[in-house]
């Protein structure tokens, strides 16, 4: 089943999903095929948009030195000093800005608002929107 859930609630789970696997990247190494096989058996996973979940996966994989440095371009704070969760949701975020103009960024930037307000540290929601605030800013216009 290439896609089971539709919707922006759809999207959602897959984007809390794609945190906690990008999460997971970053701790134990996993490939996209390990991730993509252990997240597919959450029960979360039936629910959510799979084919958005496995391409931004790819994708953030793939790209992951290009946008550590487009974080690095945007962040107050060295990519050194971002702890995990926050990083993923930037991976994530940032992603979708670059790749995804499907997806408006005033989508991406508040749903990654609301995954940093329910994952991430306190106040970390502050620096990820200011982050992506800058990014969605230089993004070129769609022609």
């Amino acid at each position: 089943m290439a896609r089971a859930g539709s919707g922006a609630r759809a999207r959602q789970r897959a984007r809390e999903l794609l945190v906690k696997a990008l999460y997971q990247w970053q701790l134990a190494g996993h490939d996209v095929d390990e991730l993509t096989e252990q997240f597919s058996e959450a029960p979360e996973y039936a629910r959510s948009d799979q084919l958005y979940f496995r391409d931004l996966l790819s994708l953030v994989l793939e790209e992951a030195p290009a946008l550590d440095r487009e974080i690095a371009r945007y962040a107050t704070r060295g990519l050194d000093q971002l702890d995990a969760v926050g990083h993923a949701i930037l991976l994530l975020a940032l992603a979708e800005l670059r790749y995804r103009r499907d997806v408006p960024p005033k989508v991406v930037i508040n749903e990654a608002v609301e995954l940093a307000k329910r994952y991430g540290a306190t106040d970390s929601f502050r620096f990820v929107n200011a982050v992506l605030d800058k990014a969605a800013s230089a993004r070129p216009e769609q022609t």
